[in-house]
């Protein structure tokens, strides 16, 4: 946390403790704001109005119940939904999506996902990576490779920012790691509290102004006794620091409240609390996604609820599919109208499928052999269904699509040549964003 204070550490200019201007305050893994705003930009700077939208279905969907239903399979196997049809021809999905039915012509159903790794993480459907055998570094998400190859749109707006809530070290609260990318790179999180740190909270621009004074004087005393070269750039970095400080850009983009109400009963509010498990059902973060990539944030990652339903599959589906529904849909309506969906992409999966056969608890267990997930937007080719899988939902019959796939696809949608872009890790060596000699964008997609 750095925190400026006054000329003197009483609190004799009658602000509240909490009224002293606090830069570092948000969330992100005790990391200051200026670390978070650092930009290393190695390609320079763009100017393009790309990014994209990850949405996160923590604890593994179970695909066999939301767009790969098997109405012929044997009643243990089947679940207790039927299959409706789109307005693609051909297309079913489940009764319970009836908006996604709708428009699924701006929809791509991938029904065949392989090579999870069967840990219960949002790691790959962040990175496309697994978390084996990782550069010097680790693997970072694609908000910090965004970060890292555009840098920000605007000075005022961090260019990853990651809307999960903090669940300890459980899956659903991860926004993603820079990995090898450094600290830079990393997403902004703006939990709870953390959002009255980014607006000036009764100090002036000009005493604002004294105590960038005061920080810049302990800056150039810590630039004097550090001899390892991690204070170099501070300067910039603090820059863009009070550059937020001294913009609403960032806090309006994150207040919903500024929307036309009637936009935000079609996203729907969801459950404005953490749930007993730390999952959110919060259905304004799909909005307040929207307004982040609006105000000039590249990668908005979110998670919605908590998929790990080996107990009351049937009963929870009733529940969340109709909201994910909902939520989704009106992103999708919302992002076409303002003329940006052909720029941004949107994914929305889990990091494994469920299990085939129903448990006697009404559940389906861990299933990593295939996984479904969606698409949309990024000027890619939509009003379609991807692969297939066996009667019974166990294997890929048909068109088997790699983790790396999808985000080799998605960097073609932002403009990412992968067969030419590599960023340096730890050890100075440059590495491929996805395996490009396995894995090209898909041809059905692109």
């Amino acid at each position: 946390m750095l925190s400026i204070l006054g000329n003197r550490l009483s609190m004799c200019d009658r602000l509240s403790r909490r009224s002293f201007l606090q830069i570092g305050g948000l969330a992100m893994g005790g990391l200051s704001m200026p670390q978070i705003l650092q930009a290393e930009q190695a390609s320079g700077l763009s100017a393009n109005n790309k990014g994209i939208i990850m949405i996160f279905l923590p604890g593994g969907p179970p695909h066999q119940d939301m767009f790969d239903l098997k109405p012929d399979a044997p009643r243990e196997i089947r679940g207790e939904f039927n299959p409706i049809a789109t307005n693609v021809p051909g297309v079913e999905i489940c009764e319970l999506f009836p908006r996604m039915a709708a428009m699924a012509d701006k929809l791509t159903f991938i029904r065949s996902i392989v090579g999870a790794t069967g840990s219960h993480h949002a790691f790959q459907c962040l990175t496309g990576q697994t978390d084996r055998n990782q550069p010097p570094g680790g693997w970072p998400a694609m908000g910090s490779v965004l970060s890292k190859l555009y840098g920000p749109r605007d000075a005022a707006v961090p260019p990853y920012v990651g809307l999960s809530p903090k669940c300890g070290h459980k899956p659903w609260g991860d926004n993603g790691q820079p990995g090898y990318l450094g600290v830079s790179h990393a997403p902004f999180t703006p939990h709870g509290d953390g959002k009255e740190d980014m607006v000036l909270n009764g100090v002036s621009l000009d005493r604002l102004q004294d105590r960038k004074s005061v920080l810049g004087a302990l800056d150039r005393f810590r630039k004097d006794a550090d001899d390892s070269g991690m204070m170099d750039g501070l300067d910039t970095f603090n820059q863009q620091a009070f550059g937020i400080l001294t913009s609403s850009k960032l806090a309006d983009a994150l207040d919903v409240e500024k929307e036309d109400p009637a936009l935000i009963e079609r996203y729907g509010r969801g459950e404005d609390k953490l749930q007993s498990d730390g999952s959110t059902r919060l259905l304004t973060n799909f909005l307040i996604s929207r307004r982040l990539i609006e105000a000039g944030v590249r990668c908005v990652s979110l998670s919605f609820s908590r998929w790990d339903w080996h107990g009351g599959n049937f009963r929870r589906a009733r529940q969340d599919f109709p909201m994910l529904d909902q939520a989704v849909t009106a992103l999708i309506e919302d992002l076409e109208h303002r003329g940006m969906l052909d720029d941004i992409p949107v994914v929305v999966w889990g990091e494994f499928g469920r299990t085939p056969k129903i448990n006697g608890n009404a559940g389906r267990d861990h299933w990593p052999r295939v996984s479904c997930a969606m698409l949309a937007g990024g000027g890619m080719r939509h009003g379609q269904a991807i692969g297939a899988t066996n009667r019974l939902g166990e294997y890929a019959s048909e068109r088997p699509v790699h983790f790396q796939e999808v985000f080799a696809t998605l960097y073609k949608s932002l403009g990412i040549d992968i067969e030419s872009t590599t960023l340096r890790d730890l050890q100075g060596r440059p590495q491929y964003l996805v395996d490009h000699s396995q894995y090209l964008p898909m041809p059905e997609l692109v």
